[in-house]
């Protein structure tokens, strides 16, 4: 699945393309869409910004009419010039906004409506977003407090939660929880505030570092080279994440993967960096044992 940083070059790149650009075509295989235009058409309007929110895409037109778009699992924005070749199948095709000098493509991007900035305002994904780890005004202490309000969950399956921060997809997950020396199956009641804030930092920087301005050319959607290590070799870009029995970058020790219990995803972490000790010290007090 796209991660937060990946959505936001996306909206970078459209943003620099598109903005100020008058719609010459609008095309979509999704009827809901089509309805929309046939009524209010879009061809003529002018696309007046594109920007994130967390996971989500935001095109805003002209006379108050804001497509939001989501790409889920496999759904992705490409910019082509006029007449340029796909990079996808056309069967994949679910949006086409074309201007004078760019065409935006949407790939499966199953969750596409149109809004006002009223209703867009009443759609419950968005307002009950949690701080944006790529917005500019950020509140670590807000996203502490939401951390800890889930004293009970796992930590590797709290950070997956946009009402918590909006951004970390499982990549990161692994990632962050590796960076901050953090057991991802540890409850949140186990875990100082340290630890917490170190986690919240660190998943703000992983992502910062990755929508610096010259990761935001050519085709806008996650290649694979989104690093976490600093380290220029691809083959050393990241801690923990799709390393399953190979050794730890730091210690040596063999990675671990495991399906979580919520949607399956696969948790990597080295049990030997990542020691459950204040899991198992919980359970210890919990329990009465020495």
């Amino acid at each position: 699945m796209p991660e937060g940083d990946t959505i936001f070059r996306a909206a970078r790149a459209m943003n620099q393309a598109l903005a100020g650009k008058r719609v010459t075509r609008f095309d979509s295989a999704l009827p809901k869409l089509t309805r929309v235009d046939e009524d209010t058409p879009l061809t003529g309007r002018t696309i007046e910004s594109v920007s994130s929110a967390g996971k989500w895409n935001l095109i805003r037109f002209s006379g108050d009419l804001i497509l939001l778009t989501h790409m889920r699992m496999n759904g992705s924005w490409h910019l082509y010039r006029p007449g340029e070749r796909w990079q996808r199948q056309k069967n994949d095709m679910r949006i086409v906004i074309e201007t004078a000098d760019f065409v935006a493509i949407g790939f499966n991007v199953p969750p596409a409506e149109f809004h006002t900035e009223e209703s867009l305002r009443r759609k419950a994904e968005l307002r009950e977003l949690g701080e944006d780890l790529l917005g500019e005004d950020f509140d670590t202490d807000a996203a502490l407090q939401k951390l800890r309000s889930l004293a009970h969950e796992e930590i590797g399956i709290a950070l997956l939660n946009q009402r918590v921060m909006a951004g970390i997809g499982n990549i990161y997950k692994s990632e962050i929880c590796f960076a901050c020396k953090v057991n991802p199956f540890t409850r949140i009641q186990s875990l100082n505030d340290a630890q917490l804030r170190c986690l919240i930092e660190t998943a703000r920087k992983f992502l910062k570092a990755n929508v610096r301005e010259e990761s935001a050319r050519g085709i806008v959607t996650y290649t694979g080279f989104r690093r976490t290590t600093g380290r220029h070799n691809p083959a050393e870009r990241l801690w923990v994440y799709g390393r399953r029995a190979l050794p730890c970058r730091q210690c040596g020790t063999k990675i671990e993967a495991k399906k979580d219990k919520v949607d399956a995803r696969v948790t990597f972490w080295c049990p030997n960096c990542q020691l459950p000790t204040a899991e198992l010290n919980a359970e210890t007090q919990r329990h009465g044992k020495p």
